[in-house]
C-alpha cells in the first residue's frame, strides 16, 4: 500500500481545481473562471486498491499591496504549508503560456526537495510543447505531462507518474472520505460557489460566506430537513445591495442553486436561510478573518 501527499500549485485561474475534480471523477472543488476562486489549501483524497492519494489544492498566489492585507498574507501562508507536506508537487500551467509572469518565479524558489511534475493543462485548447520550453529554463522536472481536465486526457499517464513517486505507507484516512474539511466548510464554499458563478467584477471576491447554524436530521432527530442559516458577508452597503439584487431577486437565486447543489452533496432535504451582512474591511480583521476561517 502506498500513501502520500499532491500538492498543485499554479498561477491564479490555471484550473488546478479543475484538474482535481477530474482526478477523483467527482465535483468535489468549486470552479470558476474569475481568479482566486480557492482561498484555502483544501485536501481531497483519492482512494484505489494500490494508494491513498491525498491531493492538496491551493490558492493561487495573492499580490499583497500592504501588512494590512491579512486575506492576501493567509493565502500565501497555506501555499507555503501545504508546499511543506508534500511528496510529491504538481506544477499547473497553462498550455498556452508564452511569457513567465512574476508568479512563476516566485513560485519556481518555493519549491520543496521533492519530485515536481510540470503539468500543462488545458492542452485541448494549445500545443503545451512551447509552454513545456519555456519552463524548462526555469525549473529541472522529474516529468512533464499536458493534460485535459475538461476532455479527460492524459491523467491516466499524470496518475501513473504521481504513483511512482508516492511512499509505502499505510491509508490515512477511511475510504469512504472524500475530503478532510466539515460539512459547514462544504456548505460555504457551495454557496460562495454561486456568488461567484452569478455575480461580475470584483463583487464576488469582497464576499465571504458565514455559516452560522448548521442542524441536521442526524444531530436533530426531530428534523425532516437540514437547516441551514448562512450570510453572504461584504464589506460595503453597495456591494450588499448587489448581492441582494432588485427585489431581492440576486440572493434568491443564490439561494435557489445552491439549496439545489446543497441537497446533491448531503442527499437530504436541505432549507437554506440566506442574508446579508456588511463587515467593513473584513478581508484586513483578523479577527473577522479568524471567525470566517481565514486565519
Amino acid at each position: 500500500m502506498k500513501t502520500g501527499t499532491v500538492t498543485l500549485i499554479g498561477r491564479p485561474n490555471v484550473g488546478k481545481s479543475s484538474l482535481i475534480n477530474a482526478l477523483l471523477r467527482t465535483h468535489a472543488l468549486i470552479i470558476s473562471p474569475k481568479p482566486q476562486t480557492t482561498r484555502n489549501s483544501i485536501r481531497c483524497i483519492y482512494n484505489d486498491d494500490e494508494a491513498q492519494i491525498i491531493f492538496t489544492d491551493t490558492p493561487g498566489l495573492y499580490r499583497i499591496n500592504n501588512s494590512r492585507d491579512k486575506l492576501g498574507i493567509f493565502l500565501n501562508d497555506a501555499i507555503a504549508g501545504a508546499l511543506e507536506d508534500s511528496d510529491v508537487v504538481l506544477w499547473l500551467v497553462d498550455a498556452g503560456t508564452r511569457k513567465l509572469a512574476q508568479d512563476d518565479y516566485e513560485i519556481s524558489v518555493m519549491l520543496p526537495k521533492v519530485p515536481v511534475i510540470l503539468v500543462a493543462s488545458k492542452s485541448d485548447r494549445s500545443n503545451p510543447d512551447l509552454a513545456f520550453a519555456l519552463y524548462d529554463n526555469l525549473y529541472k522536472f522529474d516529468a512533464k505531462i499536458p493534460v485535459s481536465a475538461k476532455l479527460k486526457r492524459g491523467l491516466d499517464k499524470l496518475m501513473n507518474e504521481i504513483m511512482k513517486h508516492i511512499p509505502e505507507g499505510e491509508a490515512i484516512y477511511d475510504p469512504d472520505i472524500l475530503m478532510d474539511t466539515t460539512e459547514k466548510f462544504m456548505a460555504s464554499e457551495i454557496i460562495r460557489e454561486k456568488v461567484l458563478m452569478l455575480l461580475r467584477d470584483e463583487v464576488p471576491h469582497c464576499v465571504a460566506v458565514e455559516i452560522e447554524e448548521y442542524k441536521s436530521p442526524e444531530e436533530y432527530p426531530d428534523r425532516k430537513k437540514l437547516y441551514i442559516r448562512a450570510s453572504l458577508i461584504t464589506e460595503t452597503e453597495g456591494q450588499k445591495k448587489i448581492l441582494i439584487g432588485s427585489d431581492g431577486r440576486m440572493i434568491k437565486k443564490i439561494g435557489e442553486l445552491s439549496r439545489k447543489s446543497l441537497e446533491e452533496v448531503t442527499g437530504i432535504p436541505v432549507y437554506l436561510d440566506l442574508w446579508a451582512k456588511v463587515v467593513p474591511g473584513w478581508r484586513k480583521n483578523q479577527a473577522a478573518l479568524k471567525r470566517l476561517g481565514y486565519a
